[in-house]
């Protein structure tokens, strides 16, 4: 196990600025996750970590080692691909043994390794089969295995599970989750799918072209994203970021072409928040259907029957993009083209100035 510490670290293609200067602390143990849009720079930073990708700048430090000069081999880093890459013409056991035969290790001590590796990945019924001969989850299983193996410091894992099925990632979170917890080894992991991120990640670094947007456990992110970017990306469905203007007067917003009225209570405890914001973020659960004049106005566009949830689209006036609003299905008297209230929960509601960072 080991930590890792970025430090300034930079990279250029050509006169492209892929990663303008980074810093970054791994725990040693830790869960690490990797998020963001794609071309966002965190893939290009995980094969810097791994000594794929040379540094433009700035330095990497693995177990307090200073490694940003030395090969991928040195590193005491082990990488899972999306891709598998697997050899085709190789057995499971072979395709697992491999590294560990390319640096010396006996053949004895090779099959102990792997069938230990194969037992705990529920790999042994397989291990005489080719790679043409597994399923896609197999596959991914057989390639993090081969990193297993080798007893790494460090795992790094570029987008492994985004080759397959819905339920097939549902299967292979779980089994990462428990993997960690069983080795207890450094682990870095990117995605650009935020559901991966919030599930998996003792912490979450959100990337956003190059940069390091914010750093924190996942709810801690969810509930308290230090901006927009932040904000929007965590969460499905994803957060509504209202535009308002704040009249203190009348103790009002003014959302597009409709009025939110706000008890005296917040008014008073979040006016000069309201005043200097522009932007109200409420996720969807935060926001309560009324049939009544209660919230803001609007009418119900579209409903997402997810099966335990129900997600209404409400428009409303002004506004470019529907309200998303998460309800039990038994607790929705509305249907289409039907005039609604939007009403907030404050307890849970952001404000976000017209920088882009949060008030409150």
């Amino acid at each position: 196990m080991a930590s890792i510490e970025l430090k300034g670290v930079t990279k250029q293609f050509g006169e492209t600025v892929v990663i303008p200067g980074l810093d970054l602390a791994v725990q040693d143990g830790e869960f690490m996750v990797f998020v963001g849009p794609s071309g966002c720079g965190k893939s290009t930073m995980l094969r810097m970590i791994a000594g794929l990708e040379t540094l433009t700048g700035g330095s990497i430090h693995i177990g307090g080692q200073d490694v940003s000069a030395k090969g991928p081999s040195e590193r005491g880093a082990a990488m899972v691909f999306q891709s598998y890459a697997l050899y085709p013409h190789m057995t499971v056991e072979e395709n697992m043994g491999f590294g560990l035969r390319m640096s010396g290790s006996s053949k004895t001590d090779t099959a102990k390794l792997v069938n230990e590796t194969a037992q705990r990945l529920q790999l042994t019924p397989l291990l005489k089969r080719y790679p043409k001969q597994l399923s896609g989850g197999q596959r991914q299983r057989v390639a993090i295995g081969r990193a297993i193996v080798r007893r790494p410091c460090v795992f790094l894992f570029d987008e492994p599970l985004s080759n397959l099925d819905a339920s097939l990632r549902v299967q292979m979170r779980i089994e990462l989750a428990k993997l960690h917890a069983d080795l207890k080894t450094t682990m870095i992991y990117v995605t650009h799918d935020q559901t991966e991120a919030m599930t998996l990640g003792n912490r979450i670094a959100v990337f956003n072209q190059g940069r390091i947007e914010q750093v924190g456990a996942p709810m801690d992110l969810y509930r308290r994203p230090d901006n927009r970017f932040v904000a929007e990306f965590l969460g499905s469905p994803k957060i509504n970021l209202l535009p308002y203007q704040w009249s203190g007067p009348s103790l009002a917003l003014r959302v597009g072409a409709e009025t939110l009225r706000v008890d005296p209570l917040t008014a008073s405890a979040r006016q000069e928040q309201f005043a200097k914001g522009a932007h109200l973020g409420i996720r969807p659960e935060f926001m309560e259907v009324t049939t009544d004049d209660r919230g803001l106005p609007g009418v119900v566009e579209f409903l997402e029957n997810l099966g335990d949830v129900m997600v209404v689209y409400a428009k409303v006036e002004g506004l470019a993009e529907p309200v998303r609003i998460k309800v039990r299905p038994d607790a929705l008297k509305s249907d289409v083209g039907q005039r609604i209230g939007l009403l907030p929960d404050w307890s849970g509601a952001l404000i976000f100035g017209s920088d882009g960072q949060r008030i409150s």
